[in-house]
């Protein structure tokens, strides 16, 4: 009989799950997947660990259905694929700990309270991860369920890092940059500690390029500097999102072109980015294969700023020693990483065409200063470890 660990990552359309085995001190994936189409045509696929489907079930007159609802057919099919073996806790991703969780934590009803609190930092990610505890909690309430923050791995930050120029008391409201992907941040960390020791002890920027993207910059694996602040808006051009924008835009749109605060909302976190520039779409696989001049025009937004907020983290580390793509875009797109590397080639960043090309392991020439890898993240990984290191087990 084995011990399982569910990780569940509720978005505001999907929820990804996977389950991990403890083996020994070690976890090992068991299944993946994810309910998609929520509030469309919600479909709910699961594989085994070399991808396999293991089930499937759609809900052709689902569109109703609130995320939740799929919380009791999911574990259903976990029990009835575990078997004899237990699943012993369930680990959700939140986006925002805001200042006062550094690590994972057990949630109880005070912990839910302090992330409920914080739901306005990230208004389209946390409720819907709160949902997604308080549903796990219905379906199972004597299951433990532990919170694995996004934050959290920026929670060293210094304070002239996170501080913004504004009057202090806002700042003794929390008014301050936090800093998120986190959990994805943690694991490419670590992936490079055992790939290249030498490197990850060094200054190291890793680009998260995804639907939502950010960088981040670590000295001796630990985050120095990152690109995203009080919210997931801020930095680089992402699908939906505008990324780093003059406030006085905000206040213009508010001022003179009549915006509500809803409709700003709806602006910059759904309306804008890569979708807003190129009027076509957030998704990058159509975008370069587009001959549309917007499409260009936004893929090339999305490259500057890359290079541009690079440029900003190697000021706060003093120096660069390796560049790490991670996520969607980044370890699936080559002409994106070949752009990148082109704005960034007066560090001395050199690419190996072939190596990136087939864009696993290291894809830097031998030529190049500044040693570039593209290491897949795995966020549920980092899920099912934090939480299993909560757990009072033999």
């Amino acid at each position: 009989m084995t011990d399982a660990i569910l990780t569940l990552n509720a978005g505001s359309s999907s929820l990804k799950f996977a389950l991990f085995e403890i083996v020994g001190a070690d976890l090992r994936l068991a299944s993946h997947g994810q309910v998609e189409g929520v509030g469309v045509a919600p479909h709910l696929i699961a594989k085994d660990a070399q991808g396999a489907v293991l089930t499937e079930q759609r809900w052709p007159g689902g569109a109703d259905m609130a995320l939740e609802a799929f919380l009791d057919p999911l574990f259903a099919w976990v029990d009835a694929h575990l078997g004899d073996d237990v699943l012993i806790a369930v680990g959700h991703r939140i986006v925002h700990g805001g200042s006062q969780f550094s690590g994972p934590a057990l949630i109880d009803e005070a912990v839910l309270a302090q992330m409920t609190a914080l739901s306005p930092l990230a208004p389209l990610h946390q409720p819907h991860n709160i949902a997604a505890v308080r549903a796990a909690q219905a379906a199972r309430p004597n299951l433990p369920q532990v919170a694995c923050f996004d934050t959290a791995f920026h929670h060293g930050l210094a304070p002239v890092v996170t501080r913004f120029a504004l009057p202090r008391q806002w700042e003794d409201q929390g008014v301050r940059r936090y800093g998120f992907h986190g959990l994805s941040y943690a694991f490419v960390s670590g992936r490079l500690r055992a790939l290249d020791p030498a490197l990850s002890a060094g200054k190291v920027v890793i680009a998260h390029l995804g639907n939502g993207a950010s960088l981040c910059a670590l000295e001796d694996g630990h985050s120095r500097d990152t690109t995203m602040g009080f919210t997931a808006l801020e930095g680089l051009v992402m699908g939906a999102r505008c990324g780093v924008i003059d406030p006085g835009v905000l206040l213009y749109l508010q001022q003179q072109a009549g915006l509500s605060v809803a409709a700003l909302e709806t602006l910059l976190y759904q309306q804008s980015g890569l979708l807003g520039v190129s009027g076509l779409s957030s998704d990058m696989r159509l975008l370069l294969a587009s001959p549309a001049a917007r499409a260009r025009e936004a893929v090339e937004l999305f490259v500057f700023q890359i290079a541009r907020q690079t440029g900003g983290l190697i000021s706060t580390l003093g120096g660069l020693d390796g560049f790490v793509f991670t996520a969607g875009v980044g370890e699936n797109a080559p002409a994106i990483r070949a752009a990148v590397a082109e704005r960034l080639a007066w560090t001395g960043l050199v690419l190996d065409p072939d190596a990136n090309q087939r864009g696993a392991g290291r894809i830097s020439a031998e030529t190049s200063k500044i040693a570039v890898w593209v290491i897949p993240t795995d966020e549920e990984a980092v899920i099912a470890r934090q939480t299993l290191s909560l757990l009072d087990r033999p």
